[in-house]
């Protein structure tokens, strides 16, 4: 690629010249052979097999973690991650054959990394998957015809959460909570977990348009920005928990054909703190810590907290969008991240490479890696584009190349 693909840009509606402002695009195109704007990539490509196995606000494009992969590593390197979210680098890892680890301090997080990771046997989860999907049908169908048989007083159908009674109608609450239920009696619990947990999202009492941060459940009909129309709230999870069940087991099978023999293990923990139970030395770091003041990140799945009960450490998350972008937000944000990378140093080579996916309008990393006894090998920009949030703002982040310089 020698330009910007102007077809693109133009179809996309972004502004090369800002882009041209602000993104070092021939030197891109010149040191990694990509100039990292991914233009020409079609949606369905940015959210390949299980990177879109569940929505997740702040996660990088897959494109972008094989270009540095692919550039400054080698199959069988391992690669660490210890702000893994949702799991890209560890699956793109091992796409390319290089084992990789995650840390991760989400419940939730982790749940999405396994199930994402893990190898099946297919057939025995396609079972599964779908003995589920029809004993919910069989239910659903229970609720519409007013059937006073099993389903009717099913204890399990009862809830103390006040979330989910607030933000699910009666019947969607009805179908959740039963196949919730059900989960219990498989063997793949973690997968019909991510199933419900997607459906869950989408079924909420909440505009069409307005999937990524509802500030409040509707009961009413409104006016849909998606759909240009006047629209009425979600009122059944059936339908949800059928597409996902169905598109969760194209994924894994996508996956399953493409992935290597590398390892990948993902890990719970503080990564300021954890120590990781592996013989291996890293030959790297590839991540994208936290920005300041941006997201809450168990908040943004408080639907799953409520339906699984999975411990919430909101308290220990590193900038989160509760404490701003204060003076004093923007230091404890800085003490946090360099205590992760210095431990995360235990684990390193000595001149391993770093790298860090940053929005860093308030330039902290080149001061917050010089304190981790980084050097500073690099910095690439790139413009964020086409994100799938409808509240989300194009902006620019730039990728920080460092060196591991000292041995612990």
């Amino acid at each position: 690629m020698q330009s910007i693909n102007l077809e693109a840009a133009k179809r996309f509606h972004v502004d090369i010249d800002s882009i041209n402002r602000n993104v070092d695009i021939q030197k891109n195109i010149d040191v990694l052979g990509n100039d990292l704007t991914f233009l020409g990539i079609r949606e369905r490509d940015r959210t390949k097999h299980v990177h879109r196995l569940h929505p997740y606000l702040g996660k990088f494009i897959p494109q972008l973690v094989e270009v540095f992969l692919r550039k400054y590593f080698s199959k069988d390197d391992w690669i660490l991650d210890p702000f893994s979210g949702s799991g890209t680098t560890l699956i793109e890892a091992n796409a390319l054959g290089m084992n990789a680890a995650g840390i991760e301090l989400s419940a939730f997080n982790v749940l999405i990394q396994k199930v994402k990771t893990r190898k099946y046997n297919l057939e025995f989860v396609e079972s599964e998957v779908l003995h589920a999907l029809a004993q919910l049908r069989s239910f659903s169908d229970a609720i519409i015809k007013g059937s006073k048989g099993l389903f009717r007083d099913f204890k399990p159908l009862k809830t103390s959460s006040e979330y989910l009674k607030e933000w699910f109608s009666d019947r969607a609450l009805k179908e959740i909570l039963f196949y919730r239920s059900i989960i219990p009696e498989y063997n793949n619990q973690d997968v019909l977990k991510v199933i419900l947990s997607r459906a869950a999202r989408s079924a909420r009492l909440i505009p069409h348009y307005d999937l990524a941060r509802p500030k409040a459940p509707i009961r009413e009909t409104y006016w849909c920005i998606k759909h240009k129309r006047y629209c009425t709230p979600v009122d059944e999870a059936y339908k949800f928990i059928r597409r996902y069940s169905l598109d969760t087991l194209r994924r894994i099978k996508e996956f399953d054909s493409l992935r290597t023999n590398a390892q990948i293990e993902v890990f719970q923990g503080d990564a300021g703190t954890f120590r990781i139970p592996l013989r291996a030395k890293f030959d790297g770091i590839f991540t994208s810590p936290p920005y300041v003041g941006i997201i809450d990140y168990h908040e943004q799945h408080r639907y799953a907290y409520e339906l699984f009960d999975f411990l919430r450490l909101d308290e220990m998350e590193i900038g989160a969008a509760s404490r701003g972008t204060s003076r004093q937000a923007k230091q404890d944000y800085s003490e946090g991240i360099v205590r992760v990378f210095e431990n995360a140093k235990k684990s390193l080579k000595k001149n391993a490479k770093v790298f860090i996916v940053a929005n860093d309008k308030f330039g902290l990393y080149e001061d917050m890696g010089s304190r981790c006894g980084f050097e500073l090998m690099d910095v690439f920009r790139r413009p964020v584009l086409m994100r799938t949030e409808r509240d989300s703002n194009k902006y620019f982040e730039s990728i920080y190349y460092f060196r591991n310089t000292q041995a612990v």
